[in-house]
């Protein structure tokens, strides 16, 4: 998070670089503050936004402090005992819910669309980045997500049009992806690089 470091904004390929990451994404909307997550956003020694935000019904969180404790998991903020059981985990982002457990769409059928960032779990508990430049209403990407064989139970939304990003530099992969057309802001594809973006979710390079 740009915060707990020097302020400075980054595009998901510097983030990779600076950090030795092998893929980076969103790690949710932020504020006219440039660092701020518009959820609750924490990680061990760094509150980014100490509040939680009542619409935001999804929250991450990964780096567990118990050692029974699954390596991720994505609550559901209006389940019984999910938002207690965060206290398991050092590093805890709170976005809008696309998907509630045990795999249901929540987002109702609306004609604005856009460039997609997002973070799901599947059903062995692996985290899932997901991106798509082309623009999708949010129900159409739900429902082709669900329908694809990866076992997703719940998911958030990170980011939408052009500050989309996601960056893979592993494996012999090397992408700087980034989202472009949103409705009502920026309605054309020709967005064709990364847009600086003040915190990221990672996973670093073994």
């Amino acid at each position: 998070m740009a915060g707990a470091e020097d302020g400075e904004s980054r595009t998901a390929a510097e983030w990779c670089r600076r950090r030795h990451l092998a893929v980076a994404i969103n790690m949710g909307m932020y504020r006219e503050d440039r660092r701020t997550n518009s959820g609750h956003a924490h990680a061990p020694g760094y509150v980014n936004n100490a509040r939680w935000i009542g619409p935001y019904k999804s929250a991450l969180g990964i780096g567990p402090l118990k050692t029974d404790a699954p390596p991720a998991m994505m609550a559901d903020l209006d389940q019984e005992g999910d938002r207690a059981r965060l206290s398991m985990y050092g590093t805890v982002v709170q976005n809008l819910r696309l998907i509630r457990a045990p795999g249901r769409g929540v987002w109702a059928k609306q004609e604005r669309r856009w460039s997609e960032a997002a973070v799901a779990l599947d059903k062995q508990g692996r985290v899932l980045f997901v991106f798509s430049r082309y623009p999708h209403a949010m129900k159409e990407l739900i429902d082709v997500l669900l329908s694809l064989p990866l076992g997703i139970t719940a998911a958030m939304h990170v980011e939408g049009g052009p500050e989309a990003s996601l960056s893979i530099h592993a494996g012999g992969v090397d992408l700087d992806l980034n989202g472009s057309y949103e409705s009502g802001f920026n309605e054309n594809d020709m967005e064709q690089r990364q847009w600086p973006i003040p915190n990221v979710l990672g996973s670093r390079r073994h």
